[in-house]
């Protein structure tokens, strides 16, 4: 096994999930499993679901080609399966949070079950930390969070589909080059699976994923992540996750932490996502992705630097040059996190609601509010994330 399977294994994904979207997009409209527009969505129009059975069907088919018929491999595809058949359920019903929590749990049990878990952690300048009988429940917990943190993303076109495109390409090459073969190949044909399925996804979109497809792909990268990088003795192995999923993962804490301090269940939906303030700030929906994906491409590159890069030797001692050349990379990941989350996030939206309100004071559509009103206004909602949407400049 090697990076021509890992190569086939993406094509083969890519062809099956781009052939098959436009079948389960008429499916969906036969059988009912429609998303009907909410208040806080960015897409006004019925859309259907069941994206995520494409991308199973992709992955079932290309893993049977290339991935070894090993015990974790029966049971990384079979906890796919099962998390696909949940999330369609919930697609289709709408299961209670705990419910589907419990569905989430169970499916990512029978990989677990099957051998993919963390049983030590190798970290940098000390001895690998042995998990011991904590191994099992811990990789349960993280395999959860992936698949709700994936879940999160998924609130605009083509967002979740093309994130997990980037991420998982990039776990492919970290995987392989640790001689991780069969994680490779997943990584690959998961990244081929998604962006099969992105080419109908991407905005304006013909199907979302829906929850099925985005827990697939969340229980899926969470696999990938165990078997190709916490599973090896590299020193930054425990970063590499962090770093390439670090975009959803940064959204869902934002997330989750407004709502724990505004006493707010942390289950119930809302427009404090990134992409929904981008939308508040007059950006489109294709701005707003593709902003998002150049920010996890920097990330990406930072952990493929930290990879490849030989910044020190065997002995722990730097090169100079080679380490200015990761503190490059470290600088642009730096520098597009603040770009994104200060500079559009908050002095755009300040400047761009400031005149908005202005406008409407002067229109009537307002009462009249002084200077101190208008910037405690403004204030109040880049904390809390509630206000109307700005009109594009």
């Amino acid at each position: 096994m090697n990076e021509l399977d890992a190569l086939w294994a993406f094509i083969v994904a890519a062809v099956v999930a781009f052939t098959l979207t436009p079948f389960v997009t008429r499916l969906a409209w036969r059988l009912g499993v429609v998303h009907e527009p909410r208040q806080r969505d960015l897409t006004q129009r019925p859309m259907p679901l069941l994206g995520g059975a494409a991308i199973l069907a992709a992955v079932l088919v290309s893993g049977a080609l290339f991935l070894p018929g090993t015990e974790e491999t029966r049971g990384i595809l079979g906890g796919a399966a099962a998390i696909t058949l949940i999330g369609t359920i919930d697609d289709r019903y709408d299961l209670h949070p705990f419910v589907k929590l419990a569905g989430q749990s169970a499916a990512a049990l029978i990989p677990v079950l099957a051998g993919v878990r963390v049983e030590n952690v190798t970290l940098p300048f000390i001895d690998p930390l042995d998990l011991g009988d904590w191994g099992i429940p811990l990789t349960l917990l993280g395999l959860v969070t992936v698949m709700n943190v994936v879940n999160f993303t998924d609130g605009v076109d083509g967002l979740a589909a093309g994130v997990c495109t980037i991420s998982a390409a990039t776990f492919a090459v970290i995987a392989l080059s640790l001689d991780r073969d069969p994680a490779g190949v997943l990584a690959a044909l998961t990244a081929g699976a998604a962006l099969g399925f992105l080419w109908h996804n991407f905005h304006p979109a013909s199907i979302f994923m829906g929850d099925a497809g985005s827990n697939l792909l969340g229980l899926l990268l969470g696999c990938v992540a165990i078997q190709g990088v916490l599973k090896t003795a590299a020193v930054v192995a425990l970063f590499f996750p962090l770093m390439i999923l670090a975009v959803p993962a940064l959204d869902a804490t934002f997330v989750v932490a407004k709502r724990i301090k505004y006493g707010r269940p942390v289950y119930r939906a809302d427009s404090w996502h990134f992409h929904h303030r981008f939308a508040n700030i007059g950006f489109s929906q294709r701005r707003t992705v593709l902003y998002l994906y150049g920010w996890t491409l920097t990330l990406a590159a930072l952990a493929l630097a930290l990879r490849f890069v030989p910044y020190s030797d065997d002995f722990g001692h730097l090169h100079a040059g080679w380490f200015l050349v990761i503190a490059a990379f470290a600088v642009v990941a730096i520098a597009a996190s603040l770009y994104l989350v200060v500079v559009l996030e908050i002095l755009k939206f300040r400047r761009s609601r400031e005149r908005e309100i202005r406008r409407r004071v002067e229109t009537g559509e307002m009462r009249a509010l002084t200077e101190a009103e208008i910037e405690r206004e403004i204030e109040r909602e880049v904390e809390t994330g509630e206000f109307e949407a700005v009109n594009p400049d």
